[in-house]
């Protein structure tokens, strides 16, 4: 905690395959003792003494143990692994400290060892775009629901980084951060030498992150209108209260209200939304923000002053919110219809009289098209069986706890053109639009979106920057085989890896850098996010789907 001379927290370890090891990490000790507890059905923790110790104190014990962990396991060759027993496991220690806490869980493969939360490969993807294809969104077995239940109540947090080179049921598995405040980090086929640093950056962000623990919000409104609906990372185990076992600074609720009554133009509407949490030092505190805002009578008012970027992040979460239970092709043309109602209401009751054929949108709302668009072709409502089931789950769940800066970038990334870039200056090169006609031979462009990141070289790239980047003579030298780029002593590498440094620490996530040359494979991965584009998976046009919202609100004007 900010101001305080030493830190109050204490940390524990186990490991786990089959049975689960606990670690006596005890100050006064030579070396590590370990503890198994083989009973996964009934999980308890065997020491309370010595297993949550002060890091400072137990410094040497605990180096000792990090450095024998590998070589302990060096010959097991368990193949099977248990899930929900670990969390129980970690749950139960925080409670018998009596206090709320995170559990830092790595973890690799489907749980398919008997115990509770054992789950099968289910991966169907006949599913998709069928009837059944919610399921695959759905946790296979109601234990985790349950397991989060308990979590939340004994302010127990989950962080859970996957390394998985299969089918790992993201959404039985996640289900347990998205109930408890926690954050998922996926990253599949895990090599060391290329993802390594991405994901000790990850780590390094997650422990430094501002956290408050067992924290309870709620959120009141004057008359005329209510909080109907909630959605981010949280659990509700009523109507009222939106509970988080922890809050940290990049997790966002969004909260949709109903206006059901007449409001005063003259008081306003007047928002209270208060949370109780315990801090790190174990205070605890309230905060609250309280927020007034004007009504109007006047429709256009409302249009002047609308917020696409905070509407364009409601209709995600209430779209991956939906696809738990109605078929994917309802909730396609749900949104469809929504943005066409929106804009025809505009045209009929705000816009002066034009002919039919012109399309006409209100200028707070240009760009609601386009983020539509781009969410309806992304991975989690495309529906391709192409993109592989835990990716969407794993998209889905980011999605659902996302603020609206991380939406917007998410759904529209930033392409930068490098090769314009003004060395000397303290801004960024004008961002492009996201499509391939923005692209040039002769240059080099970065695309982010929070948790992808390319630099695109051109086949005629100047060999000058070429050089300057990556210290060496052309394009044809240029290894696609790095994740990070070359620390090159010369004012073009430092403003680049400035801007990479500047766009990674403005996001959650560490973005891992690929390096794509043009006409080569890996351009097809590149070429999904050029959202403006047809995709290559089939999803519309900005342009086509431009005219395809111009035919509903036609239809719906006659």
């Amino acid at each position: 905690e900010e101001q305080e001379e030493a830190s109050t927290i204490r940390v524990g370890f186990v490991t786990y395959n089959k049975v689960l090891h606990f670690f006596n990490v005890k100050s006064n000790l030579a070396q590590p003792q370990m503890m198994v507890v083989t009973d996964v059905s009934e999980v308890f923790v065997p020491l309370l003494d010595g297993f949550l110790v002060n890091f400072q104190e137990s410094r040497s014990v605990i180096n000792n143990l990090l450095d024998q962990i590998p070589e302990m396991f060096t010959d097991t060759n368990e193949s099977e692994t248990v899930f929900a027993p670990i969390i129980q496991a970690g749950m139960e220690a925080l409670k018998a400290a009596e206090c709320a806490g995170k559990l830092f869980i790595f973890h690799s493969s489907l749980p398919t060892a008997e115990a509770p939360g054992k789950l099968k490969n289910r991966d169907d993807r006949k599913l998709v775009n069928t009837e059944k294809e919610k399921t695959l969104f759905q946790p296979q077995t109601n234990i985790y629901e349950t397991l989060a239940k308990d979590c939340v109540a004994n302010g127990c947090s989950v962080d859970l980084f996957l390394f998985p080179s299969q089918y790992v049921d993201v959404a039985s598995m996640g289900l347990i951060t998205t109930h408890t405040g926690g954050t998922l980090y996926k990253y599949s086929n895990f090599q060391v030498h290329s993802d390594s640093h991405q994901f000790l950056n990850d780590l390094r962000k997650d422990i430094e992150k501002r956290l408050g623990f067992d924290a309870i919000m709620r959120v009141r409104t004057s008359t005329g209108f209510r909080a109907t609906d909630f959605l981010g990372a949280v659990y509700m185990n009523n109507t009222t209260d939106v509970e988080m076992a922890a809050v940290d600074c990049d997790k966002a609720v969004t909260v949709e209200f109903k206006h059901d009554d007449k409001l005063n133009e003259d008081s306003g509407a007047l928002i209270q939304c208060a949370i109780l949490y315990t801090s790190m030092s174990g205070q605890r505190r309230l905060r609250i923000h309280n927020l007034g805002l004007n009504c109007s009578s006047q429709l256009v008012d409302v249009y002047k002053s609308c917020e696409t970027d905070a509407l364009i992040n409601f209709f995600a979460k209430s779209a991956y919110k939906a696809i738990l239970s109605h078929p994917l092709k309802t909730v396609r043309e749900i949104l469809l219809n929504q943005t066409a109602r929106m804009l025809a209401c505009y045209r009929k009751n705000c816009a002066s009289p034009s002919s039919v054929s012109q399309l006409i949108l209100p200028d707070s709302m240009k760009v609601l098209p386009v983020y539509i668009n781009c969410l309806l072709k992304g991975c989690v409502l495309a529906g391709k069986p192409e993109i592989s089931t835990d990716e969407r789950a794993f998209h889905r769940q980011l999605v659902m706890a996302m603020d609206v800066a991380g939406t917007q970038l998410l759904f529209y990334p930033q392409l930068l053109p490098i090769h314009s870039m003004d060395v000397n200056a303290d801004v960024f090169p004008t961002a492009v639009r996201c499509s391939e006609d923005r692209l040039s031979e002769g240059g080099l462009f970065l695309l982010a979106n929070g948790i992808h990141m390319f630099l695109w070289l051109g086949v005629s790239a100047p060999p000058e920057l070429i050089q300057g980047i990556f210290n060496v003579p052309s394009f044809a030298h240029v290894s696609t085989e790095a994740t990070i780029l070359p620390e090159v002593d010369n004012p073009c590498s430092s403003k680049l890896r400035a801007m990479i440094d500047h766009l990674q620490s403005k996001s959650p996530y560490s973005m891992k850098i690929l390096i794509v040359k043009q006409r080569e494979q890996p351009e097809m991965v590149f070429r999904q996010f050029l959202v403006e584009d047809k995709s290559v998976y089939g999803g519309a046009s900005y342009v086509d789907f431009l005219c395809c919202v111009h035919k509903e609100i036609c239809q719906l004007l006659n």
